[in-house]
């Protein structure tokens, strides 16, 4: 059965966060770097997705975790994967080896797992991130026309990554954690790009970022006028990870639940980070969170971001079998 068969039937668990995970490794720039890289003139320390390359093992250990957790799907470690993002480490060259490989790791655990359990297949999600520039707002306070990338830009980074994810093997696309719809929007210019040229139809996952509690993304959206410019495109799913925990972005899933006949998904935050950056929400709190979700018919995909665990995954997957997947009822 394919993913789009299996979500009918029930509620389908995304895994939780690769940058939690890798931090306990405490990792040091050796980490960072092989031979190719030993000379390579600046610090790479934190960029996580190298890691794929440079520590495939830590990258297989959390894909195994998750999936033992429970999760029907994995992302690959290729959030910041993109020649802009990358840029800022003077790996611009290196995206294709860094989306593929990520992805024929995650393209192995997930086929081993299914080997395992062929009643529970499991599935890769290629992350694509919102990159560390936007296309709506100015950098510079002194001039608001001005934008430090073009769409086209954008949309040729994105088209990069996606044909070299594809490449090795992931299943759909994820197109997470956007802050800037105009920069979705180009990345979705992409997928139909590679779509057409490929003549294959790979179900894209879209989500936002609710960043206030107005509920409108960095860029000023609201949560409706969010969905409203996307709803054009061919999608899987649209959802809301990240900002949030799960109790506050609930009134917004509520907004995307009642105005979509899309699939919806979450993965929200284990709560909101203490006066140190982490997380505290434990899977006992988080998961009584998410099952307002379930009793409320709000998700068909639910899972985890900043902060959470395997441990969290697994008690999200266990109340998640107590449920039926979101009956679409938008008749607006």
């Amino acid at each position: 059965m394919t993913i789009v068969d299996i979500v009918k039937e029930r509620i389908l668990v995304l895994d939780g966060a690769m940058g939690t995970m890798i931090q306990r490794h405490d990792l040091q720039e050796a980490d960072f770097r092989n031979d190719r890289l030993k000379d390579h003139h600046i610090s790479l320390k934190g960029n996580n997705d190298l890691l794929s390359i440079t520590r495939p093992d830590i990258i297989k250990e959390i894909h195994e975790a998750y999936f033992e957790a429970g999760a029907d799907i994995v992302e690959t470690n290729t959030f910041s994967s993109t020649s802009i993002a990358q840029g800022d480490y003077g790996l611009q060259d290196w995206i294709y080896e860094l989306n593929y490989q990520s992805a024929q790791i995650a393209r192995e655990v997930a086929d081993r797992f299914t080997v395992l359990d062929p009643d529970k297949p499991r599935f890769v999600a290629g992350s694509i991130g919102p990159t560390n520039t936007t296309a709506s707002l100015s950098p510079d306070v002194n001039d608001p026309g001005y934008r430090a990338v073009t769409f086209d830009q954008l949309r040729i980074a994105f088209k990069q990554q996606i044909e070299a994810l594809l490449d090795g093997g992931v299943d759909l696309l994820l197109l997470e954690t956007i802050i800037d719809t105009l920069n979705a929007k180009a990345a979705l210019f992409a997928v139909e790009e590679v779509r057409f040229e490929r003549k294959i139809n790979t179900p894209v996952m879209v989500s936002g970022t609710i960043t206030d509690a107005s509920g409108r993304t960095l860029s000023g959206q609201t949560t409706e006028a969010f969905l409203i410019s996307i709803s054009h495109c061919d999608l899987f799913s649209v959802g809301l990870n990240c900002a949030f925990g799960a109790e506050m972005m609930r009134p917004y899933l509520q907004v995307l639940a009642d105005k979509t006949d899309f699939l919806v998904s979450a993965h929200p935050n284990a709560g909101l980070p203490n006066e140190f950056g982490q997380y505290d929400e434990t899977p006992e709190e988080m998961v009584l969170q998410i099952e307002a979700y379930l009793k409320n018919n709000l998700v068909n995909i639910v899972g985890g971001c900043c902060g959470t665990t395997p441990a969290h995954i697994k008690a999200i997957a266990q109340i998640a079998k107590n449920f039926k997947p979101r009956r679409i009822v938008y008749a607006q």
